[in-house]
Parts: C-alpha cells; structure tokens; sequence
C-alpha cells in the first residue's frame, strides 16, 4: 500500500485538479505525480499508442529523465516498434525500457499450445502483460496510464488518481478528460511521431493477432479482441 498518501487523500485530491486549463488537468495531474513520488517510485507504463505520445511529451516537461517502459510481449506490430525507436530519438534522456515475459513464444507454445491469444486471451495477456508489469510495480509506489473516459464504458468512471487493487499501489491517469481529436490535436501541434497504423483505422493499438482495424465510428477500441466479449488485457480490471 502507498505509505505517502491515504486512499481518501487521492479521492480527494482527484476533485482538485483545474480541468479549466490547455491540458485538462494533466500537466498538474503529472507535476503533483513527480512531486510526491519522485522518479524512482512512479513509472509509465507505456503502450505507445497515439495517448501514449502525448503523455510521454508531456512527462518530457516535466521529468526529462522519467521512467517508462513497455511490455514487450514479442507480439507486435513493427509499426509499434518503429515508433518505440522514434520517441527514444526524439527523447533521449527518458529511460525507455522494455519488459519481456518470463516465459518466450516458444516455450509458452510448448506449455500451453499454439496460438494461446485465440484458444485462451486473457491466459496469454496474464502471461505476457500482467505478469511483467506486477513484477515491474511491485518496487513502486504509483503507475501512469494513458486510459481517457472516452476510450470505453469500462473507462468511463475513471478518475485521475485511482485505488489500483490489482497492483496494490495508486494508477494515475492524467488524460481522463481528453477526446480522441484533443489528443490528435496535440500530436499535430507538436509534430510528434505516432504509430502509423493510426492512420489505416487502427485506434487502438496492441498484439497484431488481437487487434483489427475500426471501420465504423464509435468505440476506439472495438478493434480489439473482436468477435469476442473481451475488451481489456487485464492490467485495467
């Protein structure tokens, strides 16, 4: 459990923060963040999708030197891994860091078949995502997550600075407010890289086996599991 601040201390300060300024909030969102925690209690964890972009610009500001990292679950897109190579280009002091499964591809098809995503998805994700990132916060007090209500009606509740009983810390999500032309909005203004999949209907972006293009309006991330009931990876449940 966070020994910094109490539950009740982050309801209340979640309801504080001016959403009445150029980022919605986030920028105080990220500057009380770093305050409190400092680098070395507090990580991004890092999709580096198109909300991704604009965190890491913003935590730039902020914390040239922060702590991200990505779960590298060996399964994605190149475009993913082009982008990943851009922002370390462009943000060269940030700590990128990519967090691979205890287990490869090969001995998880050796233990558990081929082609885990389609049979059982949410055994390959506790595989190849929780799994790493529980190991990766289980040193730190607080995470960042790029999740905007907007995203889903499994998102649509949450706050700024929320009770993460998965991990047992506190999950921070400064762009909870944000919309999907905000962000792109944001992208455009600064010039950043994105992932270029975003521009062939891809909103949401994970492992290549799992995620589809969006060809209707709507959910941004219906592209995601299709066909199927589930809509999270599990590190948001």
């Amino acid at each position: 459990m966070v020994n910094k601040v109490t539950y009740e201390d982050w309801n209340d300060i979640s309801h504080k923060f001016s959403i009445q300024n150029e980022t919605k909030g986030a920028r105080d969102v990220l500057e009380w963040s770093y305050n409190v925690y400092g680098n070395e209690e507090i990580v991004y964890s890092s999709s580096f999708g198109a909300e991704a972009i604009v965190l890491i610009d913003l935590i730039s500001q902020i914390k040239p030197n922060a702590n991200i990292v990505f779960l590298d679950t060996d399964l994605h897109f190149p475009e993913t891994y082009d982008v990943i190579k851009k922002m370390e280009e462009r943000f060269p002091d940030l700590q990128i860091e990519r967090i691979k499964p205890e287990i490869t591809l090969d001995e998880q098809r050796e233990e558990y078949g081929s082609a885990l995503w389609q049979r059982e998805p949410n055994k390959c994700c506790e595989i190849r995502k929780v799994i790493p990132l529980r190991k990766t916060l289980s040193t730190k007090k607080a995470w960042i997550s790029g999740l905007r209500r907007e995203q889903s009606p499994t998102r649509a509740n949450t706050e700024f600075l929320n009770k993460d009983e998965k991990f047992g810390n506190i999950k921070i999500c400064p762009l909870i407010h944000w919309t999907w032309d905000e962000v792109w909005a944001y992208i455009k203004e600064k010039d950043l890289p994105y992932n270029q999949l975003h521009d062939q209907q891809y909103p949401s972006i994970g492992c290549f086996p799992c995620t589809n293009p969006v060809l209707t309006d709507g959910d941004t991330r219906a592209g995601r599991w299709s066909g199927s009931n589930k809509t999270e990876c599990g590190l948001h449940l």
